[in-house]
């Protein structure tokens, strides 16, 4: 079962779906927004299209660097889009994104679903404040949206 390799992030953003999309396929929008609060990306590669990636480095409030790369696996607009995310070197499996655009009143229930290859790999994300920490991008998220 893979709800033990899961974490699922929601939120109701007072944005419409399009406008949530927008932040999450613009070039220029989603490196600006994307990751938790006190972290920031350095694009080297950028193509959001399904079939495309995105190669770039995270770097950290400490300034430590993590490798990053998307790949597009399905663009939906704007109700899902899907991507495999690791370091991109290839060595391990990916981990699974979704990312659903659900209209509701307010505004728009965005649910991102991260699948791990392992429930250790999960377990270990967890332990670091992945979901924490991902519910401060989702606040990049709304901000950014919420700009537009």
């Amino acid at each position: 079962m893979s709800a033990d390799r899961q974490i699922v992030l929601t939120r109701l953003i007072a944005a419409p779906a399009a406008k949530i999309w927008q932040c999450w396929t613009d070039p220029t929008i989603l490196p600006q927004w994307f990751g938790p609060e006190g972290y920031h990306c350095t694009t080297k590669s950028i193509d959001l299209r399904q079939g495309g990636q995105w190669i770039f480095d995270m770097i950290g409030p400490d300034g430590k660097v993590w490798a990053n790369r998307h790949r597009y696996t399905l663009s939906d607009p704007p109700k899902r889009l899907e991507f495999l995310m690791d370091d991109g070197d290839d060595a391990d499996e990916p981990m699974r994104v979704v990312v659903v655009l659900e209209p509701e009143a307010g505004g728009t229930r965005i649910t991102q679903t991260m699948t791990f290859p392992t429930v250790e790999m999960r377990d270990g994300a967890l332990a670091y404040g992945a979901d924490r920490l991902g519910q401060t991008t989702m606040a990049k998220l709304e901000a950014a949206a919420q700009s537009l």
